[in-house]
């Protein structure tokens, strides 16, 4: 039974791809076939093979399926900014229905996990007055929302969750990315989120020195997805 869910953040920087690996990661190790996307991608190094990008590059890695990197991040930028900025510079009309065209070739594999990494938090501008949102409305995946556990996190988690809900789209699972292991009452801070978050803690990942995949699945528990990842 394929499954495939879109992976987002309370905010830029704060972990995602991170997460995203080590979800793929963990669901290779429980028998999954895996595949990912990550639609656009700004801050990319320009290689003999093209532009490239550290997440996407990260994200291929933890594919079983053979994948090439244009079918991971068709849209990549190499300028680090916002991603319908990077396009506009690129002569690019960045929309919604442009991405799900290419995304949905990917989920067209049937890989038992899938996962779609969107870029910043969840209302990232596209072209026009659409946002990366529309494009996670389009493919109607759940949704697993990446917390960057630091000052502020519980007011960017609940406003992210009101939008995804809003939006008709169900908050599968989240994770907790501890950014900043300083926070004021951590401990306190993770018991408000769990307490008011609409769906399972999949993890609290804390602070690795070299958060490899492999690393960071140890702290996840895709069990938690309940009957979405039956096999």
């Amino acid at each position: 039974m394929a499954t495939a869910f879109f992976v987002t953040g309370t905010d830029t920087e704060i972990g995602k791809t991170t997460v995203a690996a080590g979800l793929l990661h963990a669901a290779r190790k429980a028998g999954f076939s895996t595949a990912a996307a990550k639609p656009v991608a700004s801050g990319c190094e320009l290689t003999a093979d093209g532009l490239r990008n550290g997440d996407a590059l990260a994200l291929l890695g933890e594919c079983s399926l053979p994948m090439r990197y244009e079918q991971v991040n068709p849209f990549a930028f190499e300028p680090a900014i916002a991603p319908h900025l990077a396009a506009r510079e690129a002569g690019i009309e960045l929309t919604a229905a442009l991405m799900a065209e290419s995304v949905r070739r990917m989920l067209a594999l049937q890989a038992g996990f899938s996962l779609v990494e969107g870029a910043g938090g969840w209302r990232v501008p596209l072209a026009g007055r659409e946002n990366l949102s529309d494009l996670a409305v389009m493919l109607g995946l759940p949704v697993i929302l990446v917390v960057g556990v630091r000052l502020g996190c519980i007011n960017h988690a609940l406003l992210s969750v009101e939008a995804i809900e809003r939006d008709g789209l169900r908050l599968a699972g989240w994770v907790a990315n501890i950014v900043d292991p300083a926070t004021s009452r951590l401990e306190e801070n993770l018991a408000t989120l769990a307490d008011r978050l609409p769906a399972p803690c999949l993890g609290q990942v804390p602070r690795l020195s070299a958060a490899t995949p492999a690393q960071v699945a140890a702290f996840l528990d895709l069990r938690l997805l309940g009957r979405c990842m039956r096999a």
